[in-house]
């Protein structure tokens, strides 16, 4: 079963609206910032989320699949922030050791005030929900599904949605170069574990396929995962 996700969201500057709109967002964005207390990781509160896709040639102990079941079974149903903060860790240090598999990825943040916290919550929630819907859904191998096909060759999309406090934590750049999506994931997994993780207010892991006779095709991650930014 899945444990978190991430979508990418793309902004449009064809048009002077678009331009205009973000600039003043950004300057908005500024000046709140100025009146906020600062902490370990900088001010307010910053909901992110980071998705990547990758090949996976086999589904044994030392896959990607391996690993996620791991972490989830080791900390499935806790709210202590150190445990939270160690699944969110290894599960980003798991996929920085497998780079040369990655076929695609892409991320997305949103700052808020502290004021805002109810704000920044509902975001948060937000995207969770629409990525657990996408996640649920079943796949499977092109062939027909057969027994042959179990436990084979798939490409995998693990997401990790975060709110975390603080705006230092990285989250621009994934799914646009490898070096990009490498400082976005190390950059989650070195913020997590500030403070014994008392930073991290939340953090959910999804990976699809989770049943290990379902295969992720190419064809799926175009149709289901269109946000994904080919490495």
């Amino acid at each position: 079963m899945p444990i978190a996700a991430t979508t990418c969201k793309i902004v449009s500057t064809a048009s002077a609206s678009s331009t205009t709109s973000t600039s003043s967002s950004s300057q908005l964005q500024l000046f709140d910032k100025m009146f906020e207390q600062e902490g370990a990781l900088g001010k307010g509160i910053t909901v992110g989320k980071v998705q990547v896709a990758l090949d996976a040639p086999n589904r044994g102990p030392d896959s990607i699949f391996a690993v996620l079941e791991k972490e989830s079974a080791r900390n499935a149903g806790s709210d202590d922030p150190s445990e939270l903060a160690q699944l969110a860790h290894a599960v980003c240090l798991s996929l920085l050791r497998r780079s040369d598999e990655w076929v695609g990825a892409c991320s997305d943040s949103q700052w808020f005030k502290w004021d805002d916290a109810g704000k920044a919550e509902s975001l948060y929630n937000d995207w969770s929900n629409r990525e657990a819907t996408k996640f649920e859904k079943e796949y499977v191998p092109s062939g027909g599904g057969g027994a042959d096909d179990a436990g084979g060759s798939t490409t995998v999309v693990v997401s990790i949605i975060l709110e975390i406090q603080g705006d230092a934590t990285q989250f621009e750049g994934a799914g646009f170069s490898i070096a990009g999506t490498q400082e976005v994931l190390s950059s989650i997994a070195s913020d997590v574990n500030v403070g014994s993780g008392e930073c991290l207010n939340a953090v959910e892991v999804f990976w699809t396929p989770g049943d290990r006779e379902e295969v992720l095709t190419k064809q799926d991650l175009i149709m289901y995962f269109p946000e994904l930014i080919d490495l």
